[in-house]
Order: structure tokens, then sequence, then C-alpha cells
């Protein structure tokens, strides 16, 4: 008999988790908050944009289904970085086209992965939240969109339900987890940019036209504008979707000062002016979507011995300034699936062994996402983070077996997220030490810059593409 699993929330990680354990022979059932996508629509709230690189795929591709993704997205060379003064220029992720990142749908996305959970032989329970969870008697009580409650038996139960994880609420009140939540102190607002053609997206895709697109469409753009900034992320339909990141509180420029979208108008007319026009319903997108926090959730445990386990941003949400929280989470649930299928009978052991290798990580990965908001909303546009970017580049090329930028350890690798944090750090001091303050890269003596960083740095490990 199939050893049966029980999963909380139904969303990208939960599903893909699913699928995974579903492949490997467990009996899996998924109860998820929400009704079915595929059928009451997709309700997914709030959300920014989702960027798939490399981990993500990795997943998917051993998941078959990157080929299908990949069909439903965009492909992002670089940043496209809008200055003040209406210029824009593009800062490229990785060496070529080789090395990109995509903007995907949560929506489409979602039910994708429901589709191919649910043919994998999975479960699925819409509708359904958890209420509490009795850990001593392996018993969950559940509650469905009527307020009908119901208790089943549950001895192995997984949570991948989110920053806002009933799971952990239980898991916690049952025995402290150590849950300690950092808020950004930064909030973000959807708007959007409709899409400027009719042409459907597979054409465009297919001969590289960008008629539909009111702006490049293969590239992630930013408005960065030192302390906040808007960022826009390509759909497949021809929209973008716009994200303006600012202080939650505090002096003009804020939400809070900001107030209703006449003020809101003002400010964009003054700090993004070329962006406004691209926004013709902007009053109401303004007005009719919500402010959404930042936090970084962390927790010293993430399981109670072989009974509970949480995983993805039920266990480690970040800001997404790197683009790699459902990146992230994938990642989970290959070494999850992977190990639960090596120790089928031995949880305890497993869901220890899976923190164990994965906490090193999320914790690297929280870190430099909020690095990357820094980055992002000022370092682009600063002439000494470019001179480091440009012989950051440079020491790639002559030497890289040696350098390799720390975006795209994190973003075209499977280096873990602790080495890269760790390696980009002792970089980024070489750089400095090489630049000596100067902006201009090509200052530097190439030969004797190539000399010291082999004299100084080790050979990276041989795990650049997995």
């Amino acid at each position: 008999m199939a050893k049966q699993l029980t999963l909380i929330g139904g969303g990208l990680v939960g599903a893909l988790l699913a699928q995974q354990l579903a492949g490997r022979g467990f009996a899996v059932d998924v109860f998820e908050k929400r009704a079915d996508p595929r059928v009451a629509g997709f309700m997914g709230g709030r959300s920014i944009n989702l960027a798939l690189a490399e981990r993500g795929l990795q997943a998917l591709r051993e998941a078959g289904l990157a080929d299908d993704v990949l069909q439903r997205a965009v492909m992002m060379r670089g940043r496209m970085v809008h200055t003040r003064d209406g210029r824009s220029g593009l800062q490229r992720y990785g060496v070529d086209d080789s090395e990109v990142i995509w903007s995907v749908s949560r929506g489409a996305l979602n039910m994708l992965l429901l589709d191919a959970a649910e043919a994998a032989g999975v479960n699925f329970h819409f509708g359904q939240s958890l209420a509490s969870a009795d850990f001593d008697r392996q018993r969950i009580h559940l509650v469905d969109e009527h307020g009908t409650s119901r208790e089943l038996d549950a001895p192995v139960v997984i949570g991948a339900d989110g920053a806002g994880s009933s799971l952990r609420a239980a898991m916690n009140a049952y025995s402290p987890l150590g849950e300690r939540v950092e808020s950004l102190g930064h909030a973000y607002k959807e708007l959007e940019i409709p899409s400027a053609g009719g042409l459907a997206a597979e054409l465009i895709s297919r001969s590289g036209g960008h008629d539909q697109f009111a702006l490049e469409p293969h590239a992630l753009h930013i408005w960065p504008r030192g302390g906040y900034m808007c960022i826009a992320l390509p759909n497949t339909e021809g929209s973008f979707t716009v994200t303006l990141f600012l202080p939650a509180q505090g002096p003009h420029p804020s939400f809070a000062t900001l107030g209703d979208a006449s003020h809101a108008r003002a400010f964009f007319e003054e700090d993004f002016p070329d962006l406004l026009p691209l926004i013709p319903d902007f009053a109401n997108d303004y007005d009719g979507h919500p402010v959404g926090t930042l936090s970084t959730l962390y927790l010293q445990r993430w399981h109670l011995e072989g009974r509970a386990l949480l995983i993805g941003d039920a266990a480690h949400a970040i800001v997404p300034f790197h683009g790699q929280g459902m990146n992230c989470g994938f990642e989970d649930t290959v070494v999850l699936a992977s190990l639960l299928a090596a120790a089928p009978d031995d949880t305890a052991d497993v869901f220890a062994e899976f923190q164990r290798i994965r906490q090193p990580n999320s914790d690297a990965i929280a870190a430099m996402a909020l690095e990357n908001y820094v980055e992002m909303r000022d370092s682009v546009a600063d002439p000494h983070y470019l001179a480091k970017r440009a012989l950051g580049a440079l020491l790639a090329e002559r030497a890289p077996e040696h350098f390799m930028a720390r975006y795209r350890m994190v973003t075209f690798s499977h280096l873990p997220y602790a080495y890269a944090f760790e390696r980009g750090r002792a970089q980024d001091v070489l750089l400095e030490q090489l630049l000596r303050g100067s902006t201009d890269a090509n200052a530097v003596d190439l030969n004797a810059a190539v000399d010291a960083l082999r004299a100084t740095l080790p050979p990276l490990p041989d795990l650049r593409h997995g």
C-alpha cells in the first residue's frame, strides 16, 4: 500500500511537490482553501509577476513540464534601466541568450501544475481551509466555504500554503517554531500597461516582432529612483504588470503620503513621466489595487519530528527582489521528493535532513533578495556599481573558471545559494580593491587583475549548470 501524504496548499509549490511525490509512488491528497482556478477562474490576489530562472526550470524539467511552461512565458534578457532624463539601456543578466529569465503568469502556471499533478494521481480538495491540527492524534480539522467542518486522519502533513501558512500557525501553537518576521518597511502596488497591438503572442514570439508591446518585451524594465522604484514585467498577451515600490510610511514619497490616485498621478508626472502615459487606466488601477506588504520569514524549526513539515514560502518567505521565491520553492520540492523517495518510512530523519540542506540556502537567498532591492532601486544607475559590473564581466570572460557574477550564480547555475552568497562577497571585495574607487573598469590592468583573482580565490566548483 502506498504511503499516504497530506499536503496543505495547492499553489505553485504544493502542486509541483504533489506531482513529484505521486510520481514516486506516494498517495497524495492536497487541501486548498481557494476554489479550483480551472473552474472558478484564477483568483490569485496580490502578486508580483513571477520570474522563472534555471533552478525553477530544472525542477520543471525533472517533472517533465519545462517545455510546456516555456511556451507560456516571455524571455527577459536583462534589466532595461530607465533614468530620470528619459534615457534607457539594457543591462544583460547573463553572457548571451543562453542565460535569460522568463516572465510567467502565476495563474497559468498554477493551472498547468494542477493538471499535471492530477494526471499523476494526486487527489485535490478545493475550498478546504485548515482550521486546526491535532498532531498527537494525527488528525486535521478542515472547514469548507460553507462553514461545514470535518476531521481527517493525516499522519504526515506537509505545509505548502504560503507565507500566511495555516499549518505553520497550528505547528507553532503546538510547539513554538522560533518564528521571526522582519518587515521591509516598504510596500507595493500593482498597475498595468495594456497591450499595444493585436497580434497573437505566439506569432510575435516566432517573428521577433514587438507590435503588441508598448515597451521592449524581452526585458525587465526598471525605473530606479534611489529609495524607491517602479518595475514592469511582460505578459504573453502583450501587456506589462507594473509594480510601484515605496516606503509604507514616512516622508514623501511613501504610500502614506501619496493617498489617492490624484496625488499619485502628480508624483508619477514628476518621477516617472515616461511611464505614466503607458498606463491609461492609472486612476482605477491605483485606487482599485491594494497596497501589498513585504516581509522576510525566519524559522528556527521547519518540522515537528516526522509528523509535519513546512516547505516553500510557508518555511522561508522572502521579498521578491531577486525573483527567486518561486525558484527556491521549486528547488525545495526536488530535494524533498528525492529524500522521501529514498526513505519513505523515516519522515523524522527526512524532514530534519531537508531543513539541514535547505535552511542555509534559504537564509542566503533571503539576504541576497534584500540586497538586490537596494541594487535595483539605486545601484543600477550608480557609476561605481556599473564599473564593478563591467570589471566583473571582463574577469568572467578572461578567467571563467575563477569568476562568475553573483547574479549569474544565483540565476543560471545550481550552485547552492549559500555558496553564491559567500563567493559573491569575496569577489566584491576583490573588485573594490582592484578599482580603488575608480568608475572606469578599463583603467584597471586586466592582466594584473586576473593574476590577483587567481591568487586570491580558488576555482569555482564545476556545478554551473548541474
